[in-house]
């Protein structure tokens, strides 16, 4: 069952979101921001989003009781995770607008359909092979090695994958994720990673942030660049085209990540998409006239979507954990008084109990008026850090 939502007018309703991290403490603070009051579903008392929530259902995402509460309280939910379970966003959609659909969520949940969706939305993706058995990892096309080896649920951030250069490798990397079902895909030659950020509307209304050139390190985004430094008019164009087309082949209903690799030779390629805000959309908080959570509760609550302006040339730095750390070890405070002090700098924290390398703890937004003034900034801000200052 779908129900096409209702006009949700600010202060007159709230909005709810599975999970509580910090994806959902920005959809939170955007909400509360138009004036709508928010509830937070998340097992973790000391969740980002349920901290700064109205109401936080401290609970499984798959206890009926607890579900049954938020959709009572609530005239729209929406996740911000990918890999929330099915089946809560089938209870929650029998009597609420969930934005988006369990469908689209569940397409985004399994890579090998992922990938189905994209070809049959006419968007080209990397060559690659499903492996679910022995019999697959027989009959693998030698094409497709070297290649990376995902898991095809469950892996994000550079997690679940692993690349293999031979049969052997490739035999020993499935063995080494337990056999689960994977998806075998072919190393191509990269120039660039590129991503797209699109909001849609149940009446099939789209608008879409410009083009985002990111610097991934060890599978985790370090650097995002808008306007895209290395990427044409006409590249940004099919980029644009190509994220509307699989979101509307979706009949997708929220906030959508597409990310893109661009080949040595100039392909557009795509890799994955995210069914929520994204750590590449950062910038917008700062940087457009709109943020990309605005858009997430504009979508859900059936509000006007509005194209986003950017307003301001922009980097954004992604900041782990590690940074809480002297390369001895022991616990510090990142020079936050420094790196403000420097002009058009934008510090997000995410309100983390703790630490740890590899971790999301925030992001820093620089702005300028200029696109070289916004890189020498953000290189500076990144020395300052101890982040890499060459991209």
């Amino acid at each position: 069952m779908s129900f096409l939502p209702a006009v949700l007018l600010p202060g007159a309703a709230s909005l709810g979101v599975m999970g509580g991290g910090q994806l959902g403490r920005m959809f939170v603070h955007a909400a509360q921001a138009l004036g709508y009051r928010t509830v937070v579903l998340d097992p973790d008392a000391d969740s980002p989003a349920g901290l700064v929530a109205h109401q936080h259902i401290r609970a499984d995402y798959l206890d009926s009781a607890a579900l049954s509460e938020l959709a009572a309280q609530c005239g729209a939910i929406t996740t911000e995770f990918e890999n929330v379970p099915a089946q809560a966003l089938a209870q929650l959609a029998q009597s609420r607008v969930v934005a988006p659909a369990g469908a689209a969520v569940a397409i985004c949940q399994d890579r090998a359909d992922e990938k189905a969706h994209f070809k049959a939305s006419g968007v080209a993706c990397a060559p690659y092979a499903e492996i679910a058995s022995a019999a697959d990892l027989a009959s693998v096309d030698e094409a497709l090695l070297p290649g990376i080896l995902k898991t095809a649920r469950m892996g994000y951030d550079g997690k679940g994958q692993m690349r293999v250069r031979t049969r052997a490798e490739l035999a020993a990397a499935w063995d080494e994720l337990n056999k689960v079902r994977c998806v075998l895909e072919q190393m191509l030659p990269l120039a660039l990673e590129l991503s797209v950020i699109s909001a849609r509307n149940a009446q099939g209304e789209i608008v879409q942030f410009p083009v985002q050139q990111n610097l991934h390190i060890d599978g985790i985004l370090a650097v995002t660049q808008v306007p895209a430094p290395a990427v044409s008019a006409e590249l940004a164009a099919e980029a644009l085209a190509s994220a509307a087309r699989i979101a509307a082949s979706m009949n997708y209903v929220g906030v959508l990540c597409v990310e893109f690799f661009v080949l040595q030779d100039g392909r557009l390629i795509v890799n994955e998409m995210a069914p929520r805000p994204h750590n590449s959309g950062h910038y917008t908080m700062n940087a457009c006239d709109v943020s990309q959570f605005e858009l997430q509760v504009r979508a859900m609550a059936g509000l006007p979507l509005r194209q986003p302006r950017l307003h301001s040339p922009t980097v954004m730095l992604n900041l782990l954990g590690d940074l809480w750390f002297d390369a001895q070890g022991n616990e510090r405070t990142p020079v936050w008084d420094q790196v403000l002090a420097l002009p058009g700098t934008h510090l997000h924290l995410y309100g983390k109990a703790s630490a740890r390398p590899g971790r999301k703890m925030g992001h820093l937004n620089i702005t300028a008026a200029t696109v070289a003034d916004a890189e020498a900034t953000a290189r500076a801000a990144a020395a300052l850090l101890g982040l890499p200052t060459q991209w």
